[in-house]
């Protein structure tokens, strides 16, 4: 096969495939700056900082909307350049509110990175900015257009991978701004909370809604005992803020900061996840053999549910009526802690920004009114808080979760994957339980970071259809075939965000193949782990036989109405 080449100041650099020069330039090893560029979006080619020259023509290009040809000579640091960005960049600044040392993405905002890398020290042109309120009427995140820089990331993230659309471009020219439709709250539009706008907002223009201040205050008194409970993507995601490989397992040195804050108690919501196997298979059984509502869908997901609900509330009956696993596990810590002296405060410790809206859900309050759910933190509010508390996270010893519910099982571990719903249930469901069997379901096609998955497995001599989707807007398409009687399926695991849960709103921002590398990690502690199946964790059977004997119905299921 012919070689082709392209040279990238003056160096010979291969063409492999790239769809874009800035694909080749970067291989080359520069980072040439963007800032409505993702690989998972659409070309955009708005904020023009990409922009590179012919060496031969001298004329300018933007790297990411220009397809490479061999021959090509490219220049990425010319003195026009340089100049030329920092223009940009001064511009921006004048139409964007500057207050950075108070700003909560300060120190994780593209555009403060590249004005320091840039030596922007003054603002030549007279500062313009749009003065709007914040809209907080969201439970999980919040807009302030002050600091929108027009990048137009969020609007395409909305539109073509979730496919929600309710923030588009509005006006033209100087006077465009991003709103939602009839410039109505973001919490009265079809929002589904599932924060992969703010997961990709380059500045401060849309973050997660934090309740950090509010916990802290709790830490502190000593009425109330703090119980925490961790999602399984979490130990993969945290990991590479604090400068470990993206993907390891840092549950033990997370579980050791959150004892030294002040958490009494630290759990695994594996528990949770070991205990929805338990209930969403039982279910799943009890519908293939009756046939009824079916499809079943996963319930795992609250921006799935809520996406439902605003869409398809014909589907409602086939949402699975178990609850998720924060909303299984939260009631069982506060039962277990009833008879205590302190007022117990359930936080849980999420990947996923939606889980602030569901932990208010009227349908999760306990008996007296309240949440279960006190408090959802995200990945990047843990983030926050350790730094906040001075913590070194790098040199701490790793400690254990705490009991009674210290066991967990490699099934729930892999939740936190797409696919993991579904491959936790089939090992609980299958005949054969040899451990050669259950690695076999591995290569059965629910693995993996496709959009959508479809495998066959046999159960009890019946070809179960199952389906596994990522991103809503993949979800769309496979619904839109089911409805139109195009595809049949026993099973469908829905999960909002692409990826599943290692990609959540809540997590640092990493790319596709970031997102593979988390769900490496978490399979690799299933992989670690001796208990491969929720039915083999002991933890389960003494929850069946206490806490829940009698009470499984009411603590561990709910049906979903429609709220249109």
């Amino acid at each position: 096969m012919e070689q082709k080449f392209m040279t990238i100041d003056h160096i010979p650099v291969e063409i492999e495939g790239e769809k874009n020069i800035l694909g080749v330039i970067r291989k080359r090893g520069i980072d040439l700056p963007t800032f409505c560029y993702y690989s998972e979006l659409s070309i955009h080619g708005a904020c023009r900082m990409c922009m590179v020259e012919d060496e031969e023509r001298g004329s300018l290009m933007a790297a990411c909307s220009t397809p490479p040809k061999a021959g090509m000579k490219i220049l990425t640091n010319t003195p026009r350049l340089r100049k030329y960005r920092k223009n940009i960049l001064e511009l921006l600044l004048a139409n964007h509110c500057r207050d950075c040392t108070t700003c909560t993405k300060s120190g994780r905002c593209r555009l403060q990175e590249l004005a320091h890398r840039f030596g922007v020290s003054e603002v030549r042109f007279p500062t313009d900015y749009n003065q709007s309120p914040k809209d907080t009427s969201s439970y999980s995140i919040v807009r302030d257009p002050s600091k929108c820089i027009l990048c137009g990331d969020c609007v395409r993230m909305c539109s073509e991978v979730q496919n929600i659309g309710v923030i588009d471009f509005a006006f033209r020219g100087s006077h465009m701004h991003i709103f939602t439709a009839f410039d109505k709250p973001i919490g009265e539009t079809e929002c589904v909370g599932c924060g992969q706008c703010a997961a990709v907002c380059p500045t401060g223009a849309i973050t997660i809604k934090s309740d950090r201040d509010r916990l802290r205050t709790d830490l502190n008194d000593p009425r109330k005992k703090v119980v925490v409970q961790i999602a399984p993507a979490v130990r993969v995601g945290l990991g590479h803020a604090f400068g470990l490989p993206e993907g390891e397992n840092v549950m033990g040195k997370l579980v050791a900061a959150l004892h030294y804050m002040g958490f009494q108690e630290v759990y695994d919501t594996v528990v949770g996840a070991d205990l929805t196997v338990m209930e969403e298979a039982a279910e799943f059984v009890e519908r293939v053999e009756k046939g009824e509502k079916l499809p079943l869908f996963t319930s795992c997901c609250p921006a799935w549910v809520k996406h439902a609900e605003n869409r398809y509330p014909q589907l409602l009956p086939h949402i699975s009526t178990t609850k998720s696993p924060m909303q299984i596990f939260a009631p069982v810590i506060k039962e277990y802690y009833k008879e205590a002296e302190q007022e117990t405060v359930m936080v849980a410790l999420m990947p996923c920004t939606a889980k602030k809206a569901e932990a208010a859900r009227k349908e999760f309050l306990a008996p007296n009114g309240k949440p279960y759910v006190d408090y959802v933190i995200t990945t990047q509010g843990i983030v926050q808080m350790i730094r906040e508390f001075g913590i070194d996270f790098e040199s701490l010893e790793p400690e254990s979760i705490d009991m009674p519910f210290g066991t967990i099982s490699g099934a729930g571990t892999i939740f936190g994957v797409t696919g993991g719903v579904t491959e936790a249930v089939l090992r609980h469901l299958m005949s054969d339980k040899s451990r050669s069997e259950q690695k076999a379901l591995a290569f059965t096609g629910i693995r993996g970071m496709q959009g959508i998955k479809e495998a066959n497995i046999d159960y009890k001599g019946t070809q179960v259809k199952i389906a596994v989707v990522s991103g809503l807007g993949n979800a769309d398409k496979l619904i839109d075939k089911v409805l139109a009687g195009e595809a049949d399926y026993h099973l469908i695991e829905v999960m909002a965000c692409p990826g599943g849960c290692v990609g959540g709103g809540g997590q640092p921002f990493t790319n596709a193949e970031g997102k593979d590398i988390r769900g490496a990690g978490l399979y690799r502690s299933d992989k670690l782990s001796s208990i491969k199946r929720s039915d083999q964790n002991p933890v389960i059977e003494y929850l069946y036989n206490g806490i829940l004997k009698g009470r499984e119905h009411e603590l561990m299921h709910v049906e979903y109405q429609s709220q249109n």
